[in-house]
């Protein structure tokens, strides 16, 4: 089973081929990351709450909404190819990363930004990060080494042509 990895472009309409990727087993490591992210918030939340009890779903979906942000997609297919639609605004293509295997698609991305205001003797700082993390089963298997990705105006497209299979061939046995 092959991996490929497609890099998004700056915001400018054009194809980007996909590149060669070694082992799914990174996206497994990415969620168990984001999982440790969420658990961290999670508990953050529940000691500056006064660490009252009971409130542990509540806490982990606030957790979860303010760690990863939703990718809202649309996924057509047609006889050729598979093309999804994502919206990932507030996200360079530097800070994407879209790996394509034959059955499966995940968009990651990392998206970090620091502001600092002074004025007078008083420093206002605040470092904020936003992740996504997006894993779709497709419902045919793609030629990732064929996927292409599009970013523009914060909308991701990609197109990821089905995988030829092997003609069914009958074989007739000879006398002998």
């Amino acid at each position: 089973m092959s991996t490929a990895t497609v890099t998004a472009l700056q915001p400018v309409k054009e194809s980007v081929p996909v590149k060669q990727q070694p082992a799914p087993k990174d996206v497994f490591d990415r969620l168990q990351e984001t999982y440790n992210l969420i658990a961290r918030r999670a508990f953050e939340i529940f000691d500056n709450n006064g660490r009252w009890l009971g409130h542990e779903l509540d806490n982990w979906l606030r957790a979860e909404s303010e760690v990863l942000h939703p990718i809202h997609l649309e996924l057509t297919e047609t006889d050729e190819n598979l093309s999804v639609r994502a919206g990932v605004a507030g996200f360079s293509s530097k800070e994407l990363k879209i790996d394509v295997e034959p059955l499966r698609l995940t968009i990651t991305g990392k998206h970090e930004s620091q502001e600092e205001k002074k004025k007078g003797k008083t420093i206002y700082s605040e470092c904020c990060a936003q992740e996504v993390l997006r894993v779709i089963a497709l419902p045919a298997e793609v030629d990732g080494s064929k996927a292409t990705a599009t970013l523009k105006d914060g909308i991701l497209n990609l197109e990821l042509p089905k995988a030829v299979h092997a003609k069914t061939v009958r074989v007739e046995p000879k006398a002998g």
